[in-house]
């Protein structure tokens, strides 16, 4: 299968496997190992819009970005549409902005944001409406429906409204990943739209990848790439060959090392975040738990280097 390419407004993709923004994972230096591993989209983890405007310390560190990880999209949420306003000139420094109404979190969804938006196809309209306004491109992650499936609907409405293009979790928000994402629901939408639709929702290998290609255009990888960047690499070996290649620890490793490497060059110190995430990458071997375990006890980022050379 041949790799395709689209527009995401005056964008061109050329390779449409795209880096999921994940809440405590897709800070900076996580971004640039799955970029180096082949992502052709990142984004900042999911950033709520009254954090960005009150130039909240956490919130500006992870809204750090280099010209080495572009393109690269801004992903926010909110409910106030005046704060949205107020956030408008902290967005331009990014490729595009990716506006989500996705999220399940109780904390989220309680605040009348995430996924709380599907309840209000009209709401997210006006949100889009006014990101556009100011010459931003503008993305849509969405589910299927918050309680009951509004997905065409929903759908319809973001692209009325003028947005870029639109990115679907094949599930609802009250579903957790044990229910399997469904599929079809992606093809349903992707038939009626002009936009690009990509796919998220149980892409865990270059197959599923495949597959989700067929129906959309362009895959976005989330749980899957966490603590496994080289699943991208090994994703498009797939589609060029038909092969999968197996997971490699020695591999992971090394992207592990990298991670590490950026934490230090970039200056991102939250230990706590940083021995959470170290410990996804450590799978497929013998006494994983212990290695875990040992990682958590660690006092220093350097200890983690330390422990990393050793295996």
């Amino acid at each position: 299968m041949k790799l395709k390419t689209f527009k995401i407004g005056k964008l061109t993709i050329k390779n449409p496997i795209l880096l999921a923004p994940m809440v405590d994972v897709t800070d900076l230096p996580y971004r640039l190992i799955c970029k180096k591993a082949g992502a052709d989209i990142v984004y900042t983890e999911m950033l709520y819009v009254d954090a960005i405007i009150h130039e909240n310390k956490k919130t500006k560190e992870l809204m750090t970005t280099v010209k080495e990880e572009k393109p690269i999209g801004i992903q926010i949420t909110g409910s106030n549409i005046d704060h949205f306003k107020k956030a408008i000139p902290y967005l331009k420094n990014y490729d595009f902005v990716d506006l989500n109404c996705g999220c399940p979190s109780e904390r989220i969804v309680g605040n009348e944001a995430g996924s709380y938006l599907l309840n209000n196809p009209k709401k997210i309209a006006e949100i889009i409406k006014l990101l556009k306004k100011e010459k931003l491109i503008v993305t849509v992650k969405i589910r299927l429906g918050f309680h009951t499936n509004n997905v065409l609907n929903i759908a319809e409405e973001i692209e009325k409204a003028g947005a870029d293009a639109l990115t679907i979790h094949a599930r609802l928000s009250i579903h957790s990943n044990k229910i399997p994402a469904d599929w079809k629901e992606i093809e349903k939408v992707k038939k009626i739209l002009k936009i690009p639709v990509i796919g998220n929702g149980d892409i865990h290998d270059g197959k599923s990848a495949e597959e989700m290609l067929k129906i959309t255009d362009g895959c976005m990888i989330a749980r899957a790439a966490i603590g496994d960047p080289d699943i991208f690499y090994r994703i498009k070996h797939y589609i060029r060959t038909g092969e999968e290649i197996p997971f490699s620890f020695d591999r992971n490793m090394e992207y592990l090392s990298l991670y590490l490497k950026y934490c230090k060059k970039y200056k991102f110190n939250d230990l706590h975040r940083i021995k959470h995430l170290s410990c996804k990458f450590i799978r497929n071997i013998k006494n994983g738990s212990k290695l875990r375990n040992e990682i958590m006890q660690c006092k220093s980022l350097e200890d983690i280097e330390n422990m990393i050379e050793k295996l």
